[in-house]
């Protein structure tokens, strides 16, 4: 396997397919419950595997492995609990230590400097970008000269995505948001247009960005925000 290859399947093992395919599997397994077919209640407590399949591929990723391990931690603490191999209590201090680890190191690393310490902030060069947040924030960025696609999916946390310093590939890409009890913001270079598609139930897609008399590109942003928030913007 050649490294556009590796690349191509980092790409699609993702936070975010593998929520997804949690919640179709729960959606599909509680319907079944309902119709009397099959016994959901036993295997709620197996539930905790979903947390240890998102720390892997944020490890896969490689985006960021500190963050990975802490999903794998607490997918693992939460899953032993259940068995009561564990008591959750008992791990408490070892997360304190953990949590003041990742701030001395994001401290020491960014000269507490810029961004928040809690956000994880990842900007290159390429042509494709995913971000993803549960319950804390996340801010990505690309500076690729042939932007294509992107995706970014905040379910009570929030996604700050940066696509100012990108050109886009044959003048269009696609963005695709999920937002639930959470918000999605973009930031698009002045001479992009943009076009909206996206869908709201109980929430909102604001395109608050300029519009360029002479666009040199256009961003086609779709996706589904519910009691959430997506907002494009210069």
């Amino acid at each position: 396997m050649d490294e556009s290859q590796a690349f191509a399947v980092r790409s699609r093992i993702s936070p975010r397919l593998v929520v997804g395919l949690a919640v179709m599997t729960l959606g599909a397994l509680l319907t079944l419950d309902n119709m009397g077919l099959f016994d959901f209640h036993g295997l709620w407590r197996y539930w905790p595997i979903v947390l240890l399949l998102i720390g892997v591929s944020k490890f896969i990723q490689g985006a960021d492995v500190f963050g990975a391990l802490i999903w794998i931690g607490i997918g693992a603490a939460v899953f032993a609990s259940n068995f009561g191999l564990i008591r959750l209590r008992q791990i408490w201090p070892l997360v304190l230590v953990v949590v003041g680890a990742r701030l001395v190191f994001g401290a020491v690393a960014r000269g507490s400097v810029g961004r928040p310490l809690s956000k994880h902030t990842l900007v290159d060069d390429s042509a494709t970008l995913d971000a993803f947040a549960v319950m804390g924030g996340v801010v990505r960025g690309t500076n690729s000269t042939a932007f294509r696609s992107g995706a970014a999916s905040a379910f009570m946390g929030g996604c700050e995505i940066d696509l100012t310093k990108a050109k886009l590939a044959g003048g269009e890409a696609v963005f695709d948001c999920f937002a639930m009890w959470g918000g999605v913001e973009i930031r698009v270079p002045e001479d992009w247009a943009v076009e909206n598609r996206g869908v709201a139930f109980m929430g909102a897609f604001e395109d608050k960005a300029r519009r360029p008399a002479e666009p040199k590109g256009r961003l086609i942003l779709t996706g589904l925000a519910i009691m959430g928030g997506v907002e494009v913007k210069n």
